[in-house]
């Protein structure tokens, strides 16, 4: 801001003495003082005196004046400062504008007029610093709006001006706002008027909106101070209007015409109902002739902020107040006192003959805390809290100069003090830095913390209001402030024990265990430890009114106090557990007896082994098992497993199997006993569901507890197999073997001694030993279960026919029961009467089974015609089978003449060719050639084999004579055959080449390896696909076609069948289009360019 400019001044001697600082305090016993380090400062701090510039250089002086180092081009006739805005008026005439953000820059407008004729009387800025109002003692005003280069005379304005109301929340909540809005104006002849003005350029209008008297007071002196404010800020429904004279303070209240942004007059029927009524008005008699009035807002900055105190200066002393905007009544300031002027030495500007000087100040400004006194030779400051002289310091006047006033800016909360030559800014810092000492003196302790800036400051009003407390009876509110101080902890315990407040020390033990430190350990603890026994010994002493007290609302109330204390001691349990030793809380819960306690302390800190060693002392084995329910650690389970067991076996069952991270094994020992010790037979055996649930709910695999659990079933003192037998049913099996996890031999033997023999039995099945179950199970005469283990062997026909006949023996020989065997063969369909005559005795009568024989021959006799139905009906089949391939011979194709290969795309009648139904047509070679690519290995060895056994086989089939003229000059076409359907001989083929080539691959076919494709050339597999031309069955080429038809003929023609049915099975075009389509494009060696595009 301004403070480049600003000159701090030196401090004038013979100023007031310090006060003599607090002594600092010795903290002793309990824990060292936690407010050592403020010490210091505090000591500085704490003092009432006021703050001259030969303080401590530590402290920063609470109020600065410094010198504005700016030069007045004339003599200063008033300033005024709102919004860091600074405006001067010169004897000169002239207007000087500075703005403090800007110091650089200073404005200077002059009024057009001479000093002898206008005298600037006074000038008014309005909170947002845009609307100035110049007044003059002739009556004559100016107006200027900010950024105006000239001010512009107001004519209608013909009153000296003493003072000016604005409308700060109008002017402040808007920043393009011409108008002035509404504003009251009290002249000198002590009349109120109401105007506006409004700097925008109207031809028509001038800057003067309007105005017009409002009111005007009987004594009709100088009206010195005025101000109004809307409330309540948000919805304005009353106004208040506080004027002053230098001998009264008005106070005029009413509902407002208008809003105040709609515009125009507002306060003419507020100041109308009064023409009748007096307003609030009190008189302080005085012979000054002026005054001031003056507002503090705590946030003057804010547009809808209201007041919070006032003071009016006057010639006993400063009234001062609070305003209650919420008061009903016509007066609104409250808490209202005079403060008197301050006392000072006798100065050559006081009264004469050295005696102290009681001059009224030329003005005052108000801060949050402080009076600021102008006075002719010197500025000062007081508390508002105790009329304490906090500051003083006597003006650096040079010779002639004279003290002007003092200003506030009441936005940007500065103060200023100009003389006619010299400009001053007070600077005010931590003004509130004795307040809280002022306030504890007064015993307002709560503003005294608030305003209580170190720990040294709040420490000393914290014991301040234990001490308060303390005296007047107050005994848990001292507690709890003696917790927060630095009292010595001896000596407060010593103050409460001293007055038997026992309750209220637990209290303050409890607050100081809260505030200290966690790394004072052993501190901890011994005050957790006193207090729990502050408990227990309340609690007794509880139970014993309740005991001795005999009417019922007392005991009620000793009952619930008892509970509610009980209640704070488990939550003080559960807070400092850490900090307790468990012995030692053990040892004092016993001495008094509280057994609750101690359980709820055991399990609270984890102890459950005392909890459940306590109830198992107390046969309380339900109380037990929940204390172990409701622990993570499975030792107590073991531990306390057996007797548990033997007591509560239901309960602790229940119990185990909702932990199932318990180890079955470990529980054996238990398990044992239990099924050692008597108990009723008719009980459920709460062991075996035990490991029942652990074998299949739980899936346990352990040898050891399936061998328990057949144990327990097999020793049960019942007679029933059932559960026993279920169990060897439906037991879990390895998946690896398919055998149970229990032993089999074990078990056997078990239950033979037992004698349990149906379990016997099954375990025979289950280790398949299917006779030995089947005897046993027929010894003991049980032919039911003979029956069921002589179905088990599924695979083996013959050993249940083996194990059936055993039983039909059984059934025959033992039961001696003819009826019964018969009725036995209806149980199976592995024996028939036949297989169990042998078992009838020699001359037994045969009238007993008669229509068993009989039905068992009639049963023969269905069966041999079913099987004589079912020939029939495959002779019938075959015979459609022959006719079907018979009328296969007779098919034929149509071809043109011009019909081409579709391999090699020459004229197909040229020589031997094949065709298909799909309408595709090959000559034999070009088959041949295009099968073998797709033919399996198999098929291609085959075929191999068919041509050189062809070839071999039948030499005399190729006419040598002629190979040479048919190889030279063209063969001539065949004869046509009839020994082929879909092969044609008409034509000729060379047979030379495709000879020697078919004798070359006969020789070397064994030495070839798996070159079966190289091996087969087409050439020569098509010449012995067909009998050479000429040949005809029955007639042959002379006396060696006859030797070749008898010996041969047969032979040959069977091959070449089976060799052209592997050739010409199916179109070899189509039936690559589905082998090939796993095979790429490019071949392997083929070069890719050709798929190019």
């Amino acid at each position: 801001m301004f403070d480049d400019y600003v000159e701090h001044a030196t401090s004038p001697g013979g100023v007031a003495q310090r006060s003599q600082a607090f002594p600092a305090q010795n903290y002793e016993g309990f824990e060292p003082s936690p407010y050592a380090q403020d010490d210091a400062t505090a000591e500085d701090l704490d003092t009432g005196e006021p703050q001259y510039s030969n303080a401590p250089a530590a402290l920063a002086p609470m109020f600065d004046l410094g010198r504005v180092q700016y030069t007045l081009p004339a003599s200063l006739m008033s300033l005024v400062v709102s919004s860091d805005l600074l405006a001067m008026g010169l004897s000169s005439n002239m207007i000087v504008l500075i703005e403090l953000a800007h110091a650089e820059q200073v404005v200077k407008i002059q009024i057009p007029r001479k000093p002898t004729d206008m005298t600037i009387h006074r000038l008014f800025l309005d909170p947002s610093g845009r609307h100035l109002l110049i007044t003059s003692l002739q009556g004559e005003n100016w107006y200027l709006f900010r950024g105006w280069k000239k001010p512009k005379q107001l004519k209608t304005f013909k009153m000296v001006i003493e003072s000016v109301a604005w409308n700060k929340a109008a002017l402040l909540s808007s920043s393009n706002l011409t108008s002035s809005r509404e504003i009251l104006i009290g002249g000198r002849n002590g009349t109120i008027y109401e105007a506006l003005l409004d700097a925008e350029e109207d031809f028509f209008k001038s800057q003067e909106r309007y105005l017009q008297s409002v009111f005007t007071l009987p004594e009709r002196l100088p009206i010195t101070g005025l101000a109004f404010d809307f409330f309540p800020p948000l919805d304005p429904k009353k106004a208040l209007v506080v004027v002053t004279t230098p001998s009264r303070i008005y106070q005029f209240i009413g509902a407002p015409d208008r809003r105040s942004e709609d515009g125009g007059r507002v306060f003419s029927g507020l100041f109308a109902s009064y023409r009748d009524t007096a307003p609030k008005i009190l008189e302080l008699p005085s012979n000054i002739q002026h005054s001031e009035l003056h507002y503090f807002t705590p946030h003057g900055s804010q547009a809808l902020s209201l007041p919070k105190e006032m003071a009016w200066m006057t010639g006993p002393g400063i009234y001062h107040g609070n305003f209650n905007f919420e008061s009903t009544t016509d007066d609104l300031i409250d808490n209202a006192e005079l403060h008197h002027y301050p006392v000072f030495p006798a100065s050559s500007y006081g009264s004469q003959g050295g005696q102290p000087s009681l001059d009224v100040p030329t003005s005052i400004a108000l801060t949050e805390f402080h009076f600021v006194l102008l006075y002719v030779d010197r500025i000062a400051a007081m508390s508002t809290l105790d009329e304490k002289l906090t500051y003083e310091e006597i003006l650096p006047l040079k010779p002639g100069e004279e003290v002007r006033g003092l200003t506030t800016d009441p936005v940007r909360k500065t103060y200023w003090v100009y003389t006619d030559q010299s400009l001053f800014e007070l600077v005010i810092k931590d003004e509130d830095r004795h307040v809280w000492k002022v306030y504890m003196e007064r015993e307002r302790f709560d503003l005294a913390l608030k305003h209580a800036k170190t720990a040294g400051q709040r420490d000393r009003v914290t014991s301040a209001q234990a001490h308060s407390f303390f005296k007047e009876g107050r005994y848990f509110q001292a507690a709890q402030s003696y917790a927060q101080c630095s009292v010595t902890f001896e000596e407060v315990t010593l103050k409460f024990l001293d007055a038997n407040e026992r309750d209220a020390l637990r209290s303050y033990l409890i607050s100081r265990l809260e505030r200290t430190r966690k790394t004072d350990v052993s501190q901890r603890m011994m005050l957790a430890t006193w207090l729990v026994e502050f408990y227990l010994s309340k609690c007794n002493e509880l139970d014993d009114l309740a005991a001795s007290s005999s009417a019922s609302y007392d005991v009620e109330n000793i009952k619930t106090e008892r509970s509610i204390l009980e209640e704070d001691l488990r939550h003080f349990f559960e807070t400092y557990k850490d900090n307790l030793d468990p012995t030692t809380v053990y040892e004092l819960i016993q001495g008094h007896g509280r057994i609750d306690m101690y359980l709820h302390y055991a399990t609270l800190i984890g102890d459950h082994e005392r909890a459940a060693e306590h109830w198992i002392l107390e046969e309380d084995w339900l109380k037990a098992i929940e204390v172990i329910s409701r622990q993570p650690s499975l030792d107590l389970y073991y531990r306390f497993a057996s007797v548990l067991m033997r007591n509560a076996a239901k309960e602790t069952v229940d119990v185990w199997l909702r932990q199932p991270a318990l180890d079955p094994l470990k529980l054996v020992p238990a398990l044992l006993q239990f099924q050692q010790a008597p108990r009723d037979p008719l009980s459920p055996n709460h062991a075996a569901r035990f490991l029942n649930t652990v074998i299949f709910d739980q899936h346990n695999t352990s040898p050891t507890i399936h061998n328990l659990l057949i144990t327990f079933y097999a020793s049960s003192p019942t007679e029933d197999d059932g559960p026993l037998l279920r169990f060897l049913s439906n037991a879990p099996v390895d998946p690896l073997n398919g055998k149970p996890y229990y032993d089999l031999d074990y078990a056997l033997r078990l239950c033979s001694e037992a004698g349990r023999i149906q379990p016997c039995v099954h375990i025979y099945s289950q280790m398949g030993l299917w006779e030995s179950s089947v005897d046993l199970a027929l010894e003991k005469g049980d032919l039911e279960l003979a029956k069921i283990n002589a179905d088990k062997p599924e695979d083996d026909q013959q050993l249940r026919k083996k194990l059936w006949l055993k039983i039909a023996k059984f059934v025959v020989q033992d039961k001696k029961d003819i009826k019964m065997a018969m009725r036995f063969l209806e149980n199976t369909d592995l024996l028939k009467i036949e297989d169990i005559l042998p078992f009838f005795p020699d001359f037994v009568v045969i009238d007993d089974f008669k229509d068993e024989i009989a039905n068992a021959l009639e049963g023969y006799s269905a069966q041999i015609d079913n099987l004589k139905s079912e020939m029939d009906y495959a002779t019938r089949n075959a015979e459609s089978v022959r006719e079907y391939i018979a009328g296969l011979k007779n098919r034929f194709v149509t071809i043109d003449a011009g019909e081409k290969c579709s391999v090699c795309s020459q004229p197909l009648l040229t020589r031997q060719f094949y065709v298909f139904p799909c309408q595709h047509s090959f000559h034999a070679d070009c088959l041949i050639g295009l099968t073998k690519e797709y033919l399996p290995a198999h098929a291609l060895r085959r075929i191999l084999a068919l041509q050189n056994e062809l070839i071999q086989g039948n030499p005399g089939l190729v006419d040598r004579g002629t190979i040479t003229s048919i190889t030279g000059h063209g063969a001539q076409p065949r004869q046509p055959t009839t020994q082929r359907t879909l092969l044609s001989a008409n034509f000729t083929a060379p047979l030379q080449n495709g000879t020697r080539a078919a004798n070359s691959l006969g020789r070397n076919l064994l030495s070839a390896g798996d070159r079966l494709r190289d091996l087969i050339i087409p050439d020569a597999l098509a010449s012995v696909v067909t009998a050479p031309a000429g040949w005809i069955p029955g007639i042959g080429l002379g006396g060696g076609g006859k030797r070749l038809e008898k010996e041969g003929g047969k032979r040959a023609q069977k091959l070449r069948e089976e060799l052209d049915e592997i050739l010409a099975s199916a179109c070899p075009l189509c039936e690559s289009v589905v082998v090939g389509l796993d095979k790429p494009f490019v071949k392997e060696g083929e070069s890719e360019a050709g798929w190019e595009l």
